[in-house]
């Protein structure tokens, strides 16, 4: 799944897209780099962003999913059950929402729905980032999202353990450790770490400062190759090209669409 923000204040490429000819464009790149799902959103839900109007995040996502619609397959990422609507009636197979709330939108317009957890509003998530066991209660807030979303009628759903939305460092990694666990509850699992500000800190700058966004690739690369490694179904990410080759080289299995054969490095070493 690659990352196309149509907005102006992302974490990471805020701005870089806004302009819908500009956007098109970006998305057809991921498809070129190996996406097989290109997620379209236009609204921040970076730790402190304000919330969008509707009829404005409409304006930058509709002509946007409308046009790559026709080439590749299209999730929206929104929270919004109006915009969640418009875009599945634009093209738009897969509703990606950060709320885990929009389950109903699926059931009635036949999309893929992804759930995923996240405590709070983004303007104070971080503030409910307190947990006594946050795999089992990650897990589980998801796992009943994905059974009320069966029970509606959703015939395609993933669960998102929300790496970054309303968690530290910490139960951060203690979420990547586990994957396994939210593999084995049967629910294919989608994942998203990159860019985000907790890998910056892990993986610093020369200097020992927290690496900036876009200096975040070979931790990027690292976590999301972890991830398909523990069998998640999906992965989120910006730089779509390194990630396809990481996967390549890891096997074939975990390179989506674009593997075939055996692990490349496998072979070469042969």
């Amino acid at each position: 799944m690659g990352v196309l923000n149509v907005t102006p204040d992302s974490f990471s490429d805020g701005g870089s897209w806004l302009d819908p000819v500009a956007a098109v464009d970006h998305g057809r790149r991921l498809v070129a780099e190996g996406a097989d799902i290109v997620d379209v959103g236009g609204e921040s839900t970076r730790p402190g962003a304000l919330p969008v109007p509707v009829d404005e995040e409409l304006r930058r996502v509709i002509p946007v999913v409308e046009a790559l619609a026709g080439e590749v397959a299209v999730s929206v990422d929104t929270r919004k059950e109006a915009v969640a609507r418009a875009a599945v009636a634009a093209g738009a197979s897969i509703v990606n929402d950060v709320s885990a709330s929009l389950w109903e939108v699926a059931a009635e317009t036949g999309a893929g729905w992804v759930a995923m957890h996240m405590p709070a509003d983004p303007t104070v998530m971080q503030q409910h980032a307190v947990y006594a066991d946050v795999v089992s209660e990650v897990l589980e807030f998801l796992v009943a999202r994905a059974e009320k979303a069966q029970a509606s009628g959703v015939g395609r759903v993933w669960i998102d353990p929300g790496i970054g939305f309303g968690k530290t460092a910490r139960h951060n990694l203690l979420l990547l450790r586990h994957l396994d666990k939210f593999v084995e509850s049967g629910w294919p699992v989608t994942i998203g770490t990159s860019r985000k500000s907790f890998l910056g800190a892990l993986a610093p700058a020369p200097d020992g400062q927290p690496a900036p966004p876009d200096d975040r690739l070979e931790a990027t690369v690292a976590t999301t190759v972890w991830a398909m490694t523990r069998g998640v179904d999906m992965v989120r990410v910006h730089d779509v090209r390194p990630v396809a080759q990481a996967a390549r080289l890891a096997g074939p299995e975990l390179a989506g669409t674009q593997g075939t054969g055996e692990p490349a490095l496998k072979g070469a070493l042969r």
